[in-house]
């Protein structure tokens, strides 16, 4: 009977974090397929927290699955900034996989936040940017002229791969849009 006692603590205790961990998730903004990729909670229960926690029902819909928004500008910018964040992380770190992907957003939204420009990565894109890379869909190549590492495709050439700092676009900083950076 201990056994038994022993494996029902265990996986009340164990409940008890993969809820936490939700919570954490769905006040960083996750929605509802990271939630359920990340914890063992039933997709009930998730709904039943995500309106607890959020006072509203999840957004529905598929997250988007197309690699195109982290390779344009300004995106582009922000995805490299998180991705080279995250990086450092799992070098430097022992964290699990949630804790890091949590750790390195919140390092991000603090970066960007300080230098006055508006976060472009919301947590799921971060999150669906990590899956990417895992899956060998991205990469992070060197920039020829900086040396600084930016989201690409697998198959850039490195050799010839200019950042979109160092060659912006023709119209790139115009517009007053959230997000915007000022070059000067």
């Amino acid at each position: 009977m201990p056994a038994a006692a022993s494996a029902t603590v265990k996986s009340v205790l164990n409940e008890s974090r993969q809820i936490e961990r939700a919570a954490l998730l769905i006040r960083m903004g996750a929605r509802m397929q990271v939630l359920e990729s990340e914890t063992t909670l039933s997709y009930e229960r998730l709904i039943r927290l995500y309106k607890e926690i959020a006072g509203k029902s999840p957004s529905k819909g598929q997250l988007p699955f197309s690699t195109d928004w982290f390779l344009t500008w300004q995106e582009n910018i922000h995805s490299s900034l998180f991705l080279n964040i995250h990086e450092y992380l799992v070098k430097g770190a022992s964290l699990d996989t949630v804790e890091l992907l949590t750790k390195a957003w919140r390092l991000y939204n603090e970066q960007v936040q300080a230098a006055g420009i508006e976060p472009l990565l919301s947590f799921t894109r971060a999150w669906r940017l990590v899956k990417f890379v895992e899956a060998s869909m991205l990469t992070r190549t060197p920039c020829s002229r900086c040396g600084g590492h930016f989201v690409t495709e697998m198959y850039e050439n490195a050799k010839h791969y200019t950042c979109g700092l160092c060659n912006p676009p023709a119209r790139a900083g115009k517009s007053k849009s959230a997000g915007a950076l000022m070059l000067h």
